[in-house]
């Protein structure tokens, strides 16, 4: 994923920065517990579409990144 674009991204539920998880082609944000789908190099940005993140997953990413 291009960096310039990760850095104009955020969630479309709590409009808070995102995270590029590679092995799984997932945006995560960590403020919502959600990850959203990269299909293709286009990130899929709809709730419905997004998985929820589990409390390890959260914990680590609370890990890459400092609080909100």
């Amino acid at each position: 994923m291009d960096t310039k674009l990760l850095e104009l991204l955020v969630c479309p539920v709590t409009k808070g920065p995102l995270n590029f998880d590679r092995e799984r082609q997932e945006l995560l944000s960590r403020s919502a517990r959600l990850a959203y789908p990269v299909r293709n190099g286009i990130p899929i940005l709809l709730e419905n579409e997004a998985r929820t993140l589990s409390d390890d997953e959260v914990d680590k990413l609370a890990a890459l990144r400092p609080p909100l």
